[in-house]
């Protein structure tokens, strides 16, 4: 018989995190690359709604981040299109204007040091559930990285311009990786663009779940226990890498040009 099969669970875990660790590859792209691959990713995945949604990544000084410039869909963004902007959103390198709505993103890094990068989108199923005014169920393994990690927004304040807007949605996401905002759409953030593509995926493919489930019986919880095991299970930097990676793969196929 195997010698594992007499080994206790935690022992198998640690064992499949030290594995992991060394055997998963990591990637080469530039912070440029890896942006403009996400909007590719996002796009490709059901997060384009027009010129509606922002990402951006921390810049190279304090108090700077790179996001897309407006006018451009996700699926047009480049490495070389980018902005470099201040926190006021003043373009220091590239050519047009950053979204005034990116207003809320200088607010999450002035309160999240661990946020590297934000993505904020209206992808269909989270935009029809937040129109219900629920908070996002995490009840299935597959979405466990936003188990206790999506914070809710129940009131709507508006066009998110301001600063009142922006010190709402920052104050509301608290500590957690992801939010819900009514009668809006999605924010998701991450220590690293892997981990926060990686959760603006899952954020969307909860709300499917969640309005499939929903229109058929009663959605049952999972126990507390099992919910964060199975979310530090698999929010680790090494399965987010994966993740990311495969999804490149994948859409490189047909968005190479966004390596530019």
């Amino acid at each position: 018989m195997a010698h594992s099969m007499q080994a206790p669970k935690a022992e198998l875990v640690e064992r499949a995190h030290l594995q992991m660790r060394s055997s998963l590859a990591g990637n080469s792209w530039t912070l440029r690359q890896k942006l403009a691959l996400t909007c590719r990713i996002l796009f490709e995945n059901g997060h384009d709604a027009g010129l509606a949604g922002q990402i951006s990544a921390r810049g190279p000084q304090p108090g700077t981040f790179y996001t897309q410039q407006l006018g451009l869909g996700f699926d047009e963004i480049t490495a070389s299109n980018l902005l470099l902007v201040s926190e006021d959103l003043e373009v220091l390198e590239g050519q047009g204007m950053a979204n005034p709505a990116n207003r809320f993103h200088s607010w999450i890094y002035a309160a999240r040091a661990d946020v590297t990068c934000i993505i904020h989108t209206h992808p269909t199923h989270i935009a029809a559930l937040s129109m219900l005014e629920v908070p996002l169920q995490i009840s299935h393994m597959d979405l466990a990285p936003l188990y206790e990690e999506c914070a809710f927004l129940a009131a709507w304040p508006g066009i998110p311009v301001g600063n009142e807007e922006g010190e709402l949605i920052a104050g509301a996401l608290g500590e957690r990786r992801a939010i819900l905002l009514s009668h809006h759409g999605q924010v998701s953030t991450g220590a690293t663009v892997e981990q926060a593509c990686s959760i603006a995926l899952l954020i969307e493919r909860a709300a499917q779940l969640q309005l499939l489930a929903s229109a058929a019986g009663t959605i049952r919880p999972i126990l507390p226990a099992l919910g964060r095991e199975a979310r530090d299970w698999v929010s680790t930097p090494r399965r987010e890498t994966a993740a990311f990676n495969y999804q490149a793969r994948r859409h490189l196929r047909q968005h190479a040009d966004c390596l530019s």
